[in-house]
């Protein structure tokens, strides 16, 4: 516990000096690391082959090995995201809004860092290095805590930010990596309030609810991605094929994959089902479809396609599975999505403008699309360089957490001697 604790108090002390760094300054650390991840490509890949290795041998399954994957393209993205990062305006000291009262007092709002974050993930090394840059640039110091299964990869990474950071003469305290596969380490750092302001956990559902179990800490939840796709009409069938199948099978073990395609159940519709569903099972997907409709419906090798159960309406996949359910019509989808959803991403393909806002409006998830596919869901594809998670919650952030929704705010009141009567 005492070295826990030297290491939160350090990351306290270093989330002061931080939030007074110049902008400069920050985003150079950023763009310097962004170099040191090129240089050192190679000691990266093979940190990461090392984790492959062992994390294939504990027989972790195909999406987790998909996640902990860092080949070269993947390394170029993260110094790519580091880049993109650095050049954003820097998020704190904006004035998010200023009056003046009657007496003369003038009031601003003003952004601030929240202080220190401790983010908790699983087996993406590449959050090692989008949570460190994404809190560099916010001003906040950040404790991270990895799965074991990415623990050599992660180094790796931290190694080119302690890099940046020494050459620019700030401590490296300010991005910590816990280097030990304990849980009763991060369960201990849960309970220390008074040096870690928020905490962020990546990973599985079941992480997320024992983290909230025990932590004293505030928790900016990001659950499990229960994504949906509601086909309303046929505004274009290449459209619709391309976007379902890009939807499910761009890549299945992210948490923007859609998990459930709605389709509502018109005889144009049905007429086209077949070719979607075609699609999908060329692409190598299991579909499992609505009893309603199971005996109508015939896979590529002419036999009937597995059903559907309840179960499926509320599973996460993170594979080639997909579940497909017939609707009436929106209103329909939108009460099936409310009641199975997660709050993460849900679309709606349709050319009809009053159904399409109808759905916008009425579904209760932190992002909705209408005519694209919910593989968007990514703070980089919203233009933030990078993102700490999605948060499915409705409390401070919601949607894609950047460098912005890691900022708080506080009231600065300017006058010129005003006494209060």
């Amino acid at each position: 516990m005492n070295k826990l604790e030297k290491i939160a108090e350090l990351s306290k002390k270093a989330s002061r000096v931080l939030s007074t760094t110049s902008s400069k300054v920050k985003s150079n650390i950023l763009k310097y690391a962004a170099v040191q991840v090129k240089k050192n490509a190679q000691k990266i890949e093979n940190a990461n082959k090392k984790d492959l290795k062992i994390a294939k041998s504990k027989g972790l399954d195909d999406a987790l090995i998909d996640r902990l994957l860092l080949d070269k393209s993947r390394i170029n993205a993260i110094a790519k995201s580091l880049n993109e990062i650095a050049k954003w305006p820097d998020p704190v000291g904006k004035i998010i809004s200023k009056t003046k009262r009657p007496n003369g007092l003038e009031i601003h709002k003003v952004s601030v860092p929240i202080g220190v974050l401790l983010v908790i993930y699983e087996s993406r090394p590449n959050v090692t290095t989008d949570a460190s840059a994404l809190c560099l640039k916010s001003g906040n110091s950040v404790i991270l805590k990895c799965g074991s299964e990415s623990l050599n990869s992660s180094k790796a990474l931290l190694s080119c930010l302690h890099t940046s950071l020494k050459k620019y003469k700030l401590p490296t305290s300010c991005v910590e990596l816990l280097a030990t596969s304990s849980r009763k380490a991060a369960a201990d750092l849960l309970k220390m309030d008074e040096h870690i302001d928020v905490v962020i956990p990546r990973g599985g559902k079941s992480l997320i609810k024992a983290i909230s179990k025990i932590s004293k800490i505030p928790v900016l939840k990001h659950l499990d991605g229960i994504c949906h796709t509601y086909v309303d009409n046929v505004p274009s069938i290449s459209m619709v094929r391309s976007v379902v199948l890009n939807a499910k099978m761009r890549r299945t073990g992210i948490c923007g994959a859609t998990e459930t395609l709605l389709i509502n159940e018109t005889d144009l519709l049905f007429k086209h089902l077949v070719w979607i569903l075609h699609d999908l099972q060329e692409a190598g997907c299991e579909v499992r479809i609505d009893e309603s409709f199971h005996r109508e419906c015939l896979d590529i090798n002419g036999k009937k396609f597995k059903k559907a159960t309840s179960k499926d309406w509320d599973t996460e996949y993170l594979s080639p599975i997909i579940s497909v359910k017939f609707v009436k019509d929106v209103k329909e989808a939108i009460e099936h999505i409310n009641q199975h959803g997660s709050n993460h991403t849900d679309a709606i393909i349709t050319s009809n403008k009053k159904n399409a806002e109808l759905f916008l409006n009425r579904v209760d998830s932190s992002i909705v699309m209408h005519n694209t596919s919910t593989q968007f869901a990514d703070g980089g594809e919203f233009g933030m360089g990078a993102e700490i998670g999605i948060s499915t919650g409705k409390l401070h952030a919601r949607g894609p957490v950047g460098a912005d929704q890691l900022t708080t705010f506080k009231y600065v009141v300017k006058g010129q001697g005003q006494l209060r009567s």
